[in-house]
């Protein structure tokens, strides 16, 4: 009769366990690496590891132009990029913000298969841009992140969605131009509040130029990042509406 091995001691066991964790550790920070999406610098304080990443879904409400903002770098870099259920996303403005027409892909009334359509469209196409025409489930929502994962696709959630890797939110806005009652509006400033896993649970905020006079984003001069909750800096108004339109 063979006798048992001897069981590892606890120091063993321990050692083992680190190794593990330690290799663990490698491979993810290496997937990391490799995962990052082409993001404009202006979002770099406010998503988890600054940047928008590979199968992962992103919140953004408040603003079409805040969607437009993290869809332009992607598209930009030569992605293909998509947008469902969101009849209001102009594409002239979407082409003056940096997004390539050629590599867009619109469906503004997808009905009530619209969740089939985000997961049809996540198969072909790395960033998809999504306003959600009724609650998700979590399970749901589990199902097509564990889609995104696979395939490698990043989802812009433009409302509320179950367990999204980041949330950014526009907290407050206003329009710069006008001068003593006339001129035209050219600036939009707004404070985005941002909040994520991996070390982003205390709600961060930056103020951002959505867009500037050049019609592109940049981080506010005076920004304060993580400002305490509540705190949005001077003039700026709370946002009372879902959207901000430029005026053609």
């Amino acid at each position: 009769m063979t006798p048992a091995a001897p069981l590892p001691s606890s120091t063993a066991r321990l050692e083992r366990v680190d190794e593990l964790q330690a290799r663990i550790h490698g491979m993810q920070s290496t997937r990391l690496e490799t995962r990052a999406v082409p993001t404009h610098p202006a979002f770099a304080g406010l998503l988890p590891g600054g940047s928008l990443r590979e199968g992962t879904v992103v919140e953004a409400q408040g603003s079409t132009t805040l969607v437009m903002a993290l869809l332009a770098a992607p598209s930009a870099s030569g992605r293909w990029v998509a947008v469902v259920g969101m009849p209001e996303f102009g594409v002239e403005a979407a082409d003056r913000f940096g997004i390539e027409l050629d590599r867009l892909v619109l469906v503004p009334e997808p009905g009530r298969q619209w969740l089939a359509v985000v997961a049809a469209l996540a198969d072909v196409i790395p960033v998809v841009a999504v306003r959600p025409a009724e609650r998700v489930s979590p399970a749901e929502a589990s199902r097509l992140s564990a889609r995104l994962r696979e395939r490698g696709a990043t989802l812009i959630a433009a409302g509320a969605w179950p367990g999204a890797d980041a949330s950014l939110g526009v907290e407050a806005s206003e329009w710069h131009g006008l001068e003593l009652g006339h001129g035209l509006l050219d600036e939009r400033e707004v404070v985005v509040s941002a909040a994520g896993r991996g070390g982003f649970a205390k709600r961060r905020r930056s103020r951002l130029r959505l867009p500037d006079r050049a019609l592109g984003f940049a981080v506010a001069a005076d920004a304060a990042a993580d400002a305490g909750p509540g705190v949005v800096g001077p003039r700026l108004a709370p946002v009372l509406h879902p959207d901000f339109r430029r005026p053609a």
